[in-house]
Order: C-alpha cells, then structure tokens, then sequence
C-alpha cells in the first residue's frame, strides 16, 4: 500500500475529525495509524442500528474494550453520538478518532459542539509525491487518483459504482434531498461546469428549478466533498471583477465519469479541464496536509482576463495559469499579464504541455510533470 502524506503531530494528545471523499483510504489509514485503537464502523447495519437507537451505548462498547483511542468510522451516519462523544471527552477524558465522507450532518449537529476540543485534518486522492514512480499522467488525466483506481483491475468500472452507488446512497441515506432524480441530473448538468463561472439561474431552467435550489445542490455536492466552488481574488482590487463563483469537482475520475461525451464533444477541451482539475488537487492537498495556510481563488475580470489559481498567504502569493497544449503563444500569456499590472508582488507560473523550463519576462513556464515536481518549493513546504 502507499505511504500517505497525511502525518499527524508528533505529540497529539487531542480527538480529532478526519474528513474525506468515500474512497480516499481514510479507514485503511486510521486502522494502520492506530492499530490498538477501539474501531467502530457506522457502515456495519449492526452497529448503526444500535448506536442511532442506543447512543448512550458507546460509553459500555469503550468500556468492554479499553484502548487509548475510539475510531468511530463515518460519524455522519449517526450525527446524534456527537453529543455523546463530547460527553465522554469532558467527563471521561477519552479520545476519539471520527472520520466522515461528509460534512453535511456532522457541521449542522456537533463540530462546532466539539469546537476546541477535537482538531479537524482532510484526507484527499493520492497525489503526485505519494505515487512517486506509480504516476502515470494520462491515467490520472482519464480516471483520477482515488486509490482504487491505481490500485484496482478496473478503474472506469470503479468509477461508475462510485458514482450510481456510493454518491447517490449517501445522498438518499442522509436525506439531501427529496427529489434524487433531479439532483441525479443536476450532477450531470454540473460537470458541464467544471472549472466554469457558475450561472445558477441558467442551470435552474436547464433541470426546471429555482435559483435557490440549484445553490444548495451544489451545497450538497460541497459537503459530500466532491466538489468545491473557488471566489474571486479581489483584494485591492482595480477592475471591475465577477461575483460568482467558479465550480471544480475535486477529482478528475468524478467529473469525466458524470460528464457525457459524444462526438460533438471537443477531447482537447475536455483534457485541458481536467488537467487544471488534477493541478487544483495537488494545490488542495499540499495546502491540507503541509498547513500551509493559503487560501486559493481565481481571478476574472468583466472584460474577460482571467487567471485559473491565485494562492494568497503569510508565506507567498501565486498565479498559475494552465494550459494543455505544449505550444504556448503570447496570447496564452495575457491573462497573468493582466494580473501582474495589478499585483507586481505575485509570482507568476504557467503550467503546460510542453517539454522544456523557460521564461517569458517575470512568468516562468513549466511542464506539467516538472510543476508538480517543483510545487512544494514553489509553495515554501517546509522539509521533512
């Protein structure tokens, strides 16, 4: 199995929230990192059944079986053993591991109940640095970097399941929403969005709903973190710039498995999204996992100047553009350009298909392979 990057502190004495799309390895990790530790799976229809009609239960299973540490798997499935484990925390002084593939039950009924006591770390996809000699570019751009689709005998079947299974249960167990046909239409309907300004108004009458509605499918779609929505960099802003946000799901597999494709669809097209998904990941993940403390936006004016992804922070600011192609013209550059007249403090990078590391006045050029080689210095990680 691969080594994740994910690492805990060295001296952590406090529970903790480990949160994560289904299928990134969080159960392999917690058992592997915690292999004496007491580990109760809310995916079990025993254990669930018990738990959500008996909470106080949880104390007498701890009891029957002393260990430093409780593991409860999926804790969204059972949101009500929150105030129990805050009860625990408090008077008995247990920890606790609790780890969930959504955010959704758990923010609406006990986080901020365990604010100050239990710290919250992410797991994601693999990434580039985990897979090492692994990585293979095309695979990831075609099926994403969940660890089954490495790992397994077949990735685009795993996807499917994932999808129509795994997403759509979770959708229907928690009960996000009464109408799954609808929601099931609007995550196809998303995928055309992908690394797009969201319009909610214009998806709405694409899937004959409101506005309101539309928003808080991709609310859903948040929670169940599989996808993300980025906002515009606007700080000392000096155009006019866009107000709506723009939307990526967070794994490449995810969108082209929900994203139709016939023969009208453009495979160019299609590649460089996913390319700038992939690029998105690794920013995500290196953010989490090193602490580094960005917060990661684009930039997009009225006039049509954009940016794919401004890092803004204590320890650097960055714009990376990405482009697929490996032949790169002055008009590729315009977007960065535009940004550097407004923010001369920032480093300036575009990533793309070509083979060779130069320079275009302040903006240097990398191939995508050598970025992602170089992004944890261009970031300022600390090292190991």
């Amino acid at each position: 199995m691969l080594e994740r990057l994910l690492k805990l502190p060295k001296s952590l004495n406090q529970s903790f929230f480990l949160f994560g799309p289904r299928g990134t390895g969080k159960t392999w990790w917690v058992k592997e990192t915690f292999p004496e530790a007491l580990y109760i799976d809310l995916l079990d229809t025993r254990q669930y059944s018990e738990l959500l009609a008996q909470p106080y239960l949880l104390e007498t299973l701890i009891k029957g079986n002393p260990s430093e540490w409780t593991i409860i798997d999926e804790i969204q499935k059972v949101p009500q053993l929150l105030g129990e484990v805050h009860r625990l925390i408090e008077s008995k002084g247990y920890k606790f591991i609790l780890t969930g593939s959504s955010v959704r039950s758990p923010h609406k009924k006990g986080v901020n109940l365990l604010a100050g006591r239990a710290l919250m770390f992410h797991m994601h996809p693999l990434s580039y640095r985990e897979l090492g000699a692994e990585f293979n570019l095309d695979h990831s751009l075609k099926y994403g970097q969940l660890p089954f689709v490495y790992t397994g005998a077949k990735p685009g079947l795993y996807l499917e399941t994932y999808i129509n299974t795994h997403l759509r249960q979770e959708v229907l167990q928690e009960g996000l929403t009464r109408n799954l046909g609808t929601f099931s239409h609007m995550l196809e309907i998303a995928s055309f969005s992908q690394g797009s300004v969201l319009n909610y108004s214009e998806i709405g009458r694409e899937i004959k709903a409101n506005h309101k509605l539309v928003e808080s499918y991709f609310q859903i779609i948040d929670d169940l973190l599989i996808g993300m929505r980025l906002t515009v960099f606007a700080k000392r802003a000096k155009r006019r710039l866009i107000a709506h946000p723009k939307f990526y799901f967070t794994d490449v597999g995810i969108f082209r498995t929900l994203r139709p494709r016939g023969t009208l669809d453009s495979s160019i097209e299609i590649e460089g999204i996913a390319l700038e998904t992939l690029f998105l990941h690794e920013l995500r993940l290196l953010n989490d996992y090193e602490e580094l403390g960005y917060s990661i936006h684009f930039w997009r004016t009225y006039g049509g100047q954009e940016v794919d992804f401004i890092l803004y922070g204590e320890k650097g600011f960055h714009a990376f553009e990405i482009k697929r192609s490996d032949n790169i013209s002055p008009k590729d550059l315009k977007g960065l350009r535009a940004f550097q007249k407004d923010y001369p403090e920032a480093e300036l990078y575009l990533i793309y298909g070509g083979k060779w590391v130069r320079k275009e006045g302040n903006i240097l050029l990398l191939p995508f392979e050598e970025a992602l080689k170089r992004l944890p210095k261009l970031l300022d990680v600390s090292p190991p």
